[in-house]
């Protein structure tokens, strides 16, 4: 029986059917003994986000170990103590996936719940000899509190063995609410990818990114720069619009008039928005970062372009590209490109975007690219490490300018380097090349200025995907010392589930930060974090 909307209807938390049963309950766990080899639950969960927008969020796995055939599992009682509000919730749903240890969601085990105290799921489940999994699925409402955290656990399973209690793997793992920024399709766009986030002097999220029509890979490809707006925390965003699309530019098709890679970059104190991308035309096949896939010189066609649109008007509307490559490009570098991910205000108001390229030999490198007549004219720096890039940049305390870098050398740790004169001579930092976790990976670096009890304070912030062999365990880690140490008792998992990185940190307000990545439960995933949670205070 479905609903007008056409989703079926949800039963109630607790039926009068399912109440009898529980009365049972006692009597049948003294018969449980007797079958209490023959089945075996364990309950476990994953970390990672529950989204709005998402359909089906997995919250919790509950493995059945049957030694034999013939057993069955009838109903399933849950318990969600630990969720923060209960109107964050709109449905639940059990499903069954056999011995496969993946989440899926063909085989429902009852009808779907309401969220309540206690929810009850009644059934009829043949189980097989050895693994049955059983997925708890949570759907939340569209006004899910972004920073709120759900939580279940089963309490109890009636089974033909008796009536079992799981065992806990997992405790104290609790779901962060966040959102489904971007999906795959949504508005016909098959991937989203490349993230970059940044806040307006007016209290505006705005995020950029990727928009790959046809598929996941990079340039060259059909690919537009995409932007959404949020004036409310983050807690809904207005309908994305394309803020650079080449279209069908010098007669070639949309699939090699590619723009990817964005950067964004607010002047604090003009309100000035800048975002940036690069432009591959013609080369099909080709990959900026490879081979000839972009070479020195200017020509288009032949060198990878800059382009660049401004804002005035809190993100409202943007200027057309403008093609800078030739104000910033030495002509015997294959490559200049800006860093995909956000830039900086400096104190004194220079404004700076991290960059990245190719140099006379091909090899990557990462340095910045300055104005200090609020983007008039710019100034490129020395390189500040030869064989890496995707550069992030953060003021520290005495005035200099942090860079960390993607490292595509052997060694799994990112590269840190630091100038005091804007990048006119660099040197590396203690923690180079020997401290955070690097699985080559974009990353992100923010610093928060806060007031403690009438005192000026800050944190540096770094997320990237804490792995040295994938993109997994997206984690967002916290410095007092300017980067010097990141305490493991201030660091936060956010999902250990394979993504694609590529995190941005933003201020939302004076207590709270967004952080936007390629997670496992979405292509592009936005949570919101208190600074609470961040200081552990």
């Amino acid at each position: 029986m479905k609903s007008e909307t056409g989703f079926p209807k949800l039963v109630r938390p607790m039926t009068k059917v399912h109440a009898a049963l529980l009365l049972l309950l006692p009597a049948l766990h003294g018969c449980a003994g007797m079958f209490s080899g023959s089945l075996e639950i364990s309950a476990s969960q994953r970390v990672h986000p529950v989204l709005i927008r998402n359909e089906n969020n997995p919250l919790l796995r509950l493995t059945v170990e049957a030694q034999g055939a013939g057993h069955t599992a009838g109903l399933f009682l849950f318990k969600l103590t630990g969720t923060d509000d209960l109107n964050d919730i709109e449905s639940l749903e059990l499903f069954y996936s056999g011995d496969r240890e993946e989440f899926e969601v063909g085989n429902r085990f009852g009808d779907p719940a309401r969220p309540a105290e206690q929810v009850v799921f009644t059934g009829n489940q043949e189980l097989s000899p050895g693994k049955n999994v059983f997925w708890l699925s949570v759907r939340l409402r569209p006004t899910a509190e972004l920073g709120n955290k759900t939580d279940a656990v089963c309490t109890s399973v009636n089974t033909s063995a008796g009536v079992l209690t799981p065992t806990d793997t997992t405790p104290g793992v609790r779901k962060r609410i966040g959102l489904a920024l971007r999906k795959h399709m949504d508005d016909g766009v098959h991937t989203y990818r490349i993230p970059a986030i940044a806040t307006t002097p007016k209290g505006t999220l705005l995020c950029v990114y990727d928009m790959r029509w046809r598929k996941s890979r990079d340039l060259q490809e059909h690919i537009d720069i995409g932007l959404i707006r949020s004036t409310d925390g983050g807690q809904t965003w207005e309908p994305q619009r394309a803020i650079m699309d080449m279209g069908e530019w010098g007669g070639l098709p949309q699939e090699e008039n590619g723009v990817s890679d964005p950067g964004i970059l607010v002047d604090e104190n003009t309100g000035e928005i800048f975002v940036t991308a690069v432009w591959m035309w013609g080369k099909p096949g080709k990959h900026q970062w490879r081979d000839d896939g972009s070479e020195p010189g200017y020509e288009i066609g032949k060198t990878a372009q800059i382009l660049m649109v401004r804002s005035t008007d809190d993100g409202l509307t943007w200027t057309e590209p403008e093609n800078i490559t030739r104000k910033l490009k030495k002509p015997e570098w294959w490559l200049f490109a800006p860093a995909p991910n956000r830039g900086i205000t400096l104190a004194d108001g220079t404004i700076v975007m991290p960059t990245q390229g190719r140099d006379e030999t091909g090899y990557p490198f990462g340095n910045i690219t300055y104005s200090r007549d609020h983007g008039a004219t710019w100034t490129v720096s020395n390189p500040a490490f030869s064989g890496g890039n995707e550069t992030l940049a953060v003021q520290l305390g005495d005035g200099s300018i942090m860079l960390n870098m993607r490292n595509d050398k052997p060694e799994p740790y990112r590269a840190v380097y630091v100038t005091w004169d804007l990048g006119i001579t660099w040197i590396p930092h203690e923690t180079n090349r020997k401290v955070l976790i690097e699985p080559n990976c974009n990353a992100s670096l923010f610093r928060f200025d806060y007031e403690e009890e009438g005192e000026s304070k800050y944190i540096l912030l770094f997320a990237n995907p804490n792995a040295p062999d994938g993109r997994h365990h997206h984690t967002v880690k916290v410095s007092f010392d300017d980067g010097m140490t990141w305490p493991e008792d201030h660091q936060i998992l956010l999902d250990e589930g394979r993504g694609r990185g590529y995190p941005g940190i933003t201020r939302i307000d004076d207590q709270h930060v967004g952080i936007v990545y390629e997670g496992s439960r979405s292509d592009l995933a936005f949570e919101k974090l208190s600074l609470d949670e961040l200081l552990k205070r």
